[in-house]
Protein backbone atom coordinates (compact mmCIF):
# COMPACT_ATOMS: atom_id res chain seq x y z
CA UNK A 1 0.00 0.00 0.00
CA UNK A 2 1.55 3.57 -0.91
CA UNK A 3 1.23 5.74 2.68
CA UNK A 4 0.98 9.75 2.45
CA UNK A 5 2.48 11.49 5.39
CA UNK A 6 1.41 15.55 4.74
CA UNK A 7 3.03 18.09 6.53
CA UNK A 8 0.82 19.36 9.42
CA UNK A 9 -0.78 22.85 8.55
CA UNK A 10 -2.67 23.83 11.51
CA UNK A 11 -1.57 26.88 13.39
CA UNK A 12 1.57 25.81 15.61
CA UNK A 13 1.07 22.27 15.12
CA UNK A 14 4.85 20.70 14.81
CA UNK A 15 3.80 16.91 15.37
CA UNK A 16 3.85 14.20 12.27
CA UNK A 17 2.05 11.42 11.50
CA UNK A 18 4.90 8.45 11.38
CA UNK A 19 8.57 8.72 12.93
CA UNK A 20 11.23 7.14 10.93
CA UNK A 21 10.99 4.16 12.83
CA UNK A 22 7.62 3.47 12.03
CA UNK A 23 8.36 3.94 8.35
CA UNK A 24 10.96 1.62 8.88
CA UNK A 25 8.22 -1.60 10.27
CA UNK A 26 5.90 -0.43 7.14
CA UNK A 27 8.84 -0.38 4.30
CA UNK A 28 10.06 -4.12 5.39
CA UNK A 29 6.31 -5.20 5.13
CA UNK A 30 6.55 -3.80 1.63
CA UNK A 31 4.79 -0.64 2.08
CA UNK A 32 5.76 2.11 -0.16
CA UNK A 33 5.86 5.50 2.79
CA UNK A 34 5.42 9.41 1.48
CA UNK A 35 7.07 11.72 3.78
CA UNK A 36 6.76 15.38 2.50
CA UNK A 37 10.06 17.34 2.79
CA UNK A 38 10.47 18.72 6.38
CA UNK A 39 7.36 17.51 7.35
CA UNK A 40 8.62 16.15 10.96
CA UNK A 41 11.66 18.49 11.53
CA UNK A 42 10.22 20.19 14.10
CA UNK A 43 9.44 17.13 15.81
CA UNK A 44 13.45 16.38 15.99
CA UNK A 45 13.05 14.19 12.65
CA UNK A 46 15.03 15.04 9.26
CA UNK A 47 14.71 14.23 5.68
CA UNK A 48 17.91 12.16 5.79
CA UNK A 49 16.01 10.39 8.90
CA UNK A 50 13.25 9.21 6.77
CA UNK A 51 15.17 8.38 3.74
CA UNK A 52 17.36 6.23 6.26
CA UNK A 53 14.25 4.33 7.31
CA UNK A 54 12.73 4.08 3.63
CA UNK A 55 10.48 6.66 3.07
CA UNK A 56 10.54 8.66 -0.32
CA UNK A 57 10.49 12.92 -0.01
CA UNK A 58 7.94 14.47 -1.76
CA UNK A 59 8.18 18.50 -2.20
CA UNK A 60 4.47 19.10 -1.60
CA UNK A 61 1.28 17.69 0.18
CA UNK A 62 -0.48 18.04 -3.29
CA UNK A 63 1.80 15.47 -4.92
CA UNK A 64 1.26 13.44 -1.56
CA UNK A 65 -3.02 13.35 -1.82
CA UNK A 66 -2.70 12.91 -5.31
CA UNK A 67 -0.17 9.47 -5.38
CA UNK A 68 -1.25 8.11 -1.70
CA UNK A 69 -3.48 5.09 -0.91
CA UNK A 70 -3.67 6.11 2.76
CA UNK A 71 -3.03 9.71 4.36
CA UNK A 72 -1.50 9.57 7.83
CA UNK A 73 -2.01 12.59 10.30
CA UNK A 74 -2.21 13.67 13.32
CA UNK A 75 -4.41 16.54 13.53
CA UNK A 76 -8.05 16.84 11.64
CA UNK A 77 -7.51 17.63 7.67
CA UNK A 78 -7.60 21.49 7.24
CA UNK A 79 -10.08 22.61 4.72
CA UNK A 80 -7.49 22.95 2.06
CA UNK A 81 -6.74 19.50 2.40
CA UNK A 82 -10.10 18.05 2.23
CA UNK A 83 -10.31 20.11 -1.20
CA UNK A 84 -7.05 17.56 -2.02
CA UNK A 85 -8.81 14.28 -0.59
CA UNK A 86 -9.88 11.90 -3.47
CA UNK A 87 -13.25 9.69 -3.60
CA UNK A 88 -11.91 6.14 -1.97
CA UNK A 89 -9.00 7.69 -0.20
CA UNK A 90 -8.29 6.51 3.51
CA UNK A 91 -7.83 9.38 5.73
CA UNK A 92 -6.58 7.82 9.54
CA UNK A 93 -6.06 10.55 11.85
CA UNK A 94 -7.85 12.73 14.74
CA UNK A 95 -10.69 13.80 13.80
CA UNK A 96 -13.01 15.55 16.31
CA UNK A 97 -15.95 15.78 13.58
CA UNK A 98 -18.53 16.42 16.42
CA UNK A 99 -17.09 20.09 17.31
CA UNK A 100 -16.86 20.79 13.04
CA UNK A 101 -19.48 21.06 11.00
CA UNK A 102 -17.96 22.53 7.94
CA UNK A 103 -14.84 19.63 8.14
CA UNK A 104 -17.48 16.53 8.43
CA UNK A 105 -19.46 18.31 5.43
CA UNK A 106 -16.47 18.43 3.42
CA UNK A 107 -15.58 14.59 3.86
CA UNK A 108 -18.71 13.11 3.76
CA UNK A 109 -18.79 15.58 0.09
CA UNK A 110 -15.07 13.62 -0.96
CA UNK A 111 -16.49 10.17 -0.41
CA UNK A 112 -13.43 9.20 1.36
CA UNK A 113 -12.70 6.65 4.22
CA UNK A 114 -12.54 8.05 7.35
CA UNK A 115 -10.86 6.71 10.56
CA UNK A 116 -10.72 8.59 13.59
CA UNK A 117 -7.94 7.92 16.22
CA UNK A 118 -10.33 9.20 19.08
CA UNK A 119 -13.30 6.28 18.46
CA UNK A 120 -11.17 3.36 18.25
CA UNK A 121 -11.39 1.49 21.37
CA UNK A 122 -10.51 -1.71 23.00
CA UNK A 123 -12.05 -4.60 24.71
CA UNK A 124 -12.66 -2.86 28.10
CA UNK A 125 -14.33 0.34 26.20
CA UNK A 126 -11.08 2.66 26.60
CA UNK A 127 -9.97 4.33 23.63
CA UNK A 128 -6.52 3.33 23.81
CA UNK A 129 -5.49 5.70 19.99
CA UNK A 130 -6.69 8.60 21.83
CA UNK A 131 -5.33 8.01 25.33
CA UNK A 132 -1.39 8.65 24.38
CA UNK A 133 -2.39 12.59 23.90
CA UNK A 134 -4.88 12.64 26.87
CA UNK A 135 -2.14 11.49 29.17
CA UNK A 136 -0.22 14.14 26.87
CA UNK A 137 -2.52 16.78 27.50
CA UNK A 138 -2.94 15.99 30.99
CA UNK A 139 0.39 16.57 31.89
CA UNK A 140 0.50 19.34 30.35
CA UNK A 141 -2.79 21.42 31.11
CA UNK A 142 -0.84 21.73 35.24
CA UNK A 143 2.26 23.19 33.49
CA UNK A 144 -0.26 25.53 31.58
CA UNK A 145 -2.27 26.17 34.09
CA UNK A 146 0.25 26.84 36.90
CA UNK A 147 2.18 29.57 34.25
CA UNK A 148 -1.21 31.13 33.52
CA UNK A 149 -1.79 31.87 37.24
CA UNK A 150 1.73 34.14 37.02
CA UNK A 151 0.61 37.57 37.86
CA UNK A 152 2.18 38.91 34.35
CA UNK A 153 -0.14 36.10 32.43
CA UNK A 154 -3.25 37.98 34.45
CA UNK A 155 -3.53 34.96 36.83
CA UNK A 156 -3.81 35.56 40.72
CA UNK A 157 0.27 35.41 40.99
CA UNK A 158 -0.13 32.19 42.72
CA UNK A 159 2.60 29.64 43.32
CA UNK A 160 0.77 26.19 42.69
CA UNK A 161 2.28 24.58 45.47
CA UNK A 162 2.22 27.19 47.76
CA UNK A 163 5.32 27.72 49.98
CA UNK A 164 6.50 27.65 53.54
CA UNK A 165 3.89 29.26 55.91
CA UNK A 166 1.55 29.20 52.39
CA UNK A 167 -1.29 27.19 51.57
CA UNK A 168 -0.75 25.75 47.85
CA UNK A 169 -3.35 26.72 45.34
CA UNK A 170 -7.02 24.84 45.28
CA UNK A 171 -7.27 22.86 41.89
CA UNK A 172 -10.03 20.85 40.56
CA UNK A 173 -10.12 18.31 38.43
CA UNK A 174 -13.10 17.40 36.51
CA UNK A 175 -13.32 14.14 34.49
CA UNK A 176 -11.20 11.07 36.19
CA UNK A 177 -10.40 9.99 32.88
CA UNK A 178 -6.89 9.47 31.45
CA UNK A 179 -6.18 13.21 31.22
CA UNK A 180 -7.60 13.54 34.73
CA UNK A 181 -5.32 11.10 36.00
CA UNK A 182 -2.50 12.38 34.51
CA UNK A 183 -3.52 16.22 35.21
CA UNK A 184 -3.54 14.59 39.10
CA UNK A 185 0.07 12.81 39.19
CA UNK A 186 1.61 16.83 38.02
CA UNK A 187 -0.52 18.54 40.47
CA UNK A 188 -0.06 16.39 43.50
CA UNK A 189 3.75 16.18 42.40
CA UNK A 190 4.17 20.46 42.05
CA UNK A 191 2.21 19.86 45.69
CA UNK A 192 -1.16 21.32 44.70
CA UNK A 193 -4.75 20.96 47.09
CA UNK A 194 -6.17 18.48 44.16
CA UNK A 195 -9.87 18.05 44.18
CA UNK A 196 -11.01 15.52 41.49
CA UNK A 197 -14.57 15.05 40.30
CA UNK A 198 -16.01 12.45 38.64
CA UNK A 199 -19.65 11.22 38.61
CA UNK A 200 -17.81 7.26 38.87
CA UNK A 201 -17.96 5.98 42.59
CA UNK A 202 -15.76 3.12 41.02
CA UNK A 203 -13.39 5.29 39.11
CA UNK A 204 -12.85 7.82 41.99
CA UNK A 205 -12.26 4.78 44.45
CA UNK A 206 -9.64 3.48 42.02
CA UNK A 207 -7.72 7.40 41.79
CA UNK A 208 -7.95 7.55 45.43
CA UNK A 209 -6.10 3.82 45.68
CA UNK A 210 -3.78 5.31 43.11
CA UNK A 211 -3.06 8.91 44.91
CA UNK A 212 -4.12 8.03 48.42
CA UNK A 213 -4.51 11.19 50.74
CA UNK A 214 -2.83 13.45 48.05
CA UNK A 215 -6.21 14.26 46.40
CA UNK A 216 -9.88 14.87 46.96
CA UNK A 217 -12.16 11.96 45.73
CA UNK A 218 -15.29 14.09 44.66
CA UNK A 219 -18.42 12.40 43.21
CA UNK A 220 -20.08 15.11 40.78
CA UNK A 221 -23.93 14.55 41.87
CA UNK A 222 -23.24 14.65 45.46
CA UNK A 223 -21.37 17.45 45.51
CA UNK A 224 -22.27 21.62 45.01
CA UNK A 225 -19.94 22.17 41.70
CA UNK A 226 -20.74 25.75 41.44
CA UNK A 227 -19.28 26.38 44.97
CA UNK A 228 -16.49 24.08 44.47
CA UNK A 229 -15.89 26.26 41.24
CA UNK A 230 -15.91 29.35 43.06
CA UNK A 231 -13.00 28.37 45.96
CA UNK A 232 -10.86 26.84 43.60
CA UNK A 233 -7.92 28.35 42.20
CA UNK A 234 -7.09 26.78 38.98
CA UNK A 235 -9.77 24.45 36.98
CA UNK A 236 -8.70 21.48 34.22
CA UNK A 237 -11.63 20.18 32.18
CA UNK A 238 -11.05 16.80 31.18
CA UNK A 239 -14.26 15.74 30.20
CA UNK A 240 -14.96 13.04 27.13
CA UNK A 241 -17.84 11.85 25.48
CA UNK A 242 -16.19 9.29 22.69
CA UNK A 243 -17.12 11.01 19.55
CA UNK A 244 -19.19 13.50 21.04
CA UNK A 245 -19.36 17.18 21.57
CA UNK A 246 -18.28 17.84 25.12
CA UNK A 247 -21.42 18.60 27.77
CA UNK A 248 -21.03 22.17 29.01
CA UNK A 249 -20.58 21.62 32.66
CA UNK A 250 -19.19 24.77 33.93
CA UNK A 251 -21.79 27.18 33.08
CA UNK A 252 -21.08 31.68 32.38
CA UNK A 253 -22.96 31.74 35.83
CA UNK A 254 -20.37 29.48 37.28
CA UNK A 255 -17.15 31.91 36.04
CA UNK A 256 -18.60 34.83 37.45
CA UNK A 257 -18.31 33.64 40.88
CA UNK A 258 -14.83 32.21 40.81
CA UNK A 259 -12.02 34.67 41.61
CA UNK A 260 -10.27 37.05 40.05
CA UNK A 261 -7.53 35.85 38.27
CA UNK A 262 -8.48 32.43 38.49
CA UNK A 263 -7.26 30.02 35.54
CA UNK A 264 -9.72 27.00 33.47
CA UNK A 265 -7.65 25.08 31.44
CA UNK A 266 -10.17 23.58 28.85
CA UNK A 267 -8.70 20.18 27.89
CA UNK A 268 -11.88 19.29 26.15
CA UNK A 269 -11.81 21.98 23.60
CA UNK A 270 -10.72 19.66 20.61
CA UNK A 271 -15.12 18.36 21.46
CA UNK A 272 -15.93 21.83 21.96
CA UNK A 273 -15.17 22.24 25.50
CA UNK A 274 -16.68 21.46 28.69
CA UNK A 275 -16.76 25.08 29.74
CA UNK A 276 -19.55 27.48 28.21
CA UNK A 277 -17.11 30.68 27.52
CA UNK A 278 -14.55 28.16 26.02
CA UNK A 279 -13.46 28.93 22.65
CA UNK A 280 -10.38 27.52 20.65
CA UNK A 281 -6.71 29.29 21.10
CA UNK A 282 -3.20 28.38 19.74
CA UNK A 283 0.17 28.36 21.15
CA UNK A 284 1.23 31.62 20.28
CA UNK A 285 -2.33 33.27 22.36
CA UNK A 286 -3.21 30.41 24.98
CA UNK A 287 -5.03 32.59 27.02
CA UNK A 288 -8.38 35.14 27.14
CA UNK A 289 -9.75 36.69 30.12
CA UNK A 290 -13.89 36.49 30.62
CA UNK A 291 -14.94 38.14 33.80
CA UNK A 292 -11.75 38.43 35.19
CA UNK A 293 -11.12 34.38 34.94
CA UNK A 294 -8.04 33.14 32.64
CA UNK A 295 -9.57 30.92 29.66
CA UNK A 296 -6.40 28.45 28.41
CA UNK A 297 -7.86 26.97 25.39
CA UNK A 298 -5.15 25.20 23.38
CA UNK A 299 -6.66 23.55 20.81
CA UNK A 300 -3.81 21.41 20.21
CA UNK A 301 -2.59 20.90 23.30
CA UNK A 302 0.31 17.76 22.75
CA UNK A 303 1.58 19.94 19.83
CA UNK A 304 3.87 21.65 21.99
CA UNK A 305 6.01 19.36 22.94
CA UNK A 306 6.36 16.95 19.15
CA UNK A 307 8.70 15.19 19.71
CA UNK A 308 7.38 12.88 23.02
CA UNK A 309 3.96 13.37 21.58
CA UNK A 310 4.75 12.06 17.75
CA UNK A 311 6.46 9.56 19.36
CA UNK A 312 3.69 8.27 21.94
CA UNK A 313 1.24 8.46 19.24
CA UNK A 314 2.99 6.16 16.83
CA UNK A 315 3.33 3.07 19.29
CA UNK A 316 -0.45 3.65 19.48
CA UNK A 317 -1.54 3.72 15.94
CA UNK A 318 1.04 2.34 13.91
CA UNK A 319 -0.52 -1.70 14.96
CA UNK A 320 -3.78 -0.70 13.19
CA UNK A 321 -2.06 1.19 10.42
CA UNK A 322 0.08 -1.91 9.56
CA UNK A 323 -3.27 -4.08 9.25
CA UNK A 324 -4.85 -2.28 7.35
CA UNK A 325 -1.84 -1.81 4.66
CA UNK A 326 -0.97 -5.40 5.21
CA UNK A 327 -4.70 -6.92 4.61
CA UNK A 328 -6.98 -3.61 3.46
CA UNK A 329 -9.43 -1.51 5.57
CA UNK A 330 -12.73 -3.42 4.65
CA UNK A 331 -10.95 -6.58 6.10
CA UNK A 332 -9.61 -5.21 8.81
CA UNK A 333 -12.64 -3.34 10.53
CA UNK A 334 -15.11 -5.87 9.52
CA UNK A 335 -12.92 -8.75 11.55
CA UNK A 336 -12.84 -6.25 14.35
CA UNK A 337 -15.59 -4.32 16.40
CA UNK A 338 -13.07 -2.05 18.24
CA UNK A 339 -11.47 -1.10 14.88
CA UNK A 340 -14.55 -0.71 13.12
CA UNK A 341 -15.71 1.82 16.27
CA UNK A 342 -12.95 4.06 14.28
CA UNK A 343 -14.85 4.67 11.23
CA UNK A 344 -16.35 7.95 11.28
CA UNK A 345 -17.49 8.63 7.66
CA UNK A 346 -17.44 6.04 4.51
CA UNK A 347 -18.30 7.06 1.22
CA UNK A 348 -20.12 9.45 2.15
CA UNK A 349 -22.28 8.54 4.17
CA UNK A 350 -21.93 9.21 8.69
CA UNK A 351 -20.81 6.09 10.28
CA UNK A 352 -20.70 7.10 13.57
CA UNK A 353 -23.85 7.93 15.67
CA UNK A 354 -22.32 10.95 17.70
CA UNK A 355 -21.54 12.60 15.10
CA UNK A 356 -24.36 12.88 12.81
CA UNK A 357 -26.45 13.55 16.29
CA UNK A 358 -24.18 16.56 16.41
CA UNK A 359 -25.76 18.07 12.98
CA UNK A 360 -28.99 15.71 12.84
CA UNK A 361 -27.78 14.21 9.42
CA UNK A 362 -28.38 10.77 8.46
CA UNK A 363 -26.61 8.58 10.65
CA UNK A 364 -25.63 4.57 9.04
CA UNK A 365 -24.51 1.74 10.67
CA UNK A 366 -20.70 1.07 10.04
CA UNK A 367 -21.19 -2.51 9.38
CA UNK A 368 -24.28 -2.25 7.46
CA UNK A 369 -22.53 -0.33 4.99
CA UNK A 370 -19.54 -2.37 4.80
CA UNK A 371 -21.25 -5.56 4.52
CA UNK A 372 -23.38 -4.30 1.08
CA UNK A 373 -20.31 -2.92 0.08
Amino acid sequence: MIIGVPKEIKLQEHRIGLTPDSVKVLNKKGHKVLIQSNGGLEAGFTNQDYEKSGAVIYDNAKKIFEDAEIIVKVKEPQMSEVEMIREDQIIYTYLHLAAARELTEGLIKSKSICIAYETVTDDKGRLPLLAPMSAVAGRMSIQAGAHSLEKNQNGRGLLLGGAPGVEPANIVILGGGVVGENAAIIATGMKGKVYVVDKSKERLKELHEMFGDKIIPTESDKTNLKKLISECDLLIGGVLIPGAEAPKLITKEMIKSMKRGSVIVDVAIDQGGCVETSKPTTHANPTYVVDDVVHYCVANMPGGVPRTSTMALNKATLPLLVKIADQGYKRTLMENKNFLAGLNIYKGHITYKSVSDAFNLKYTPAFDILDKN
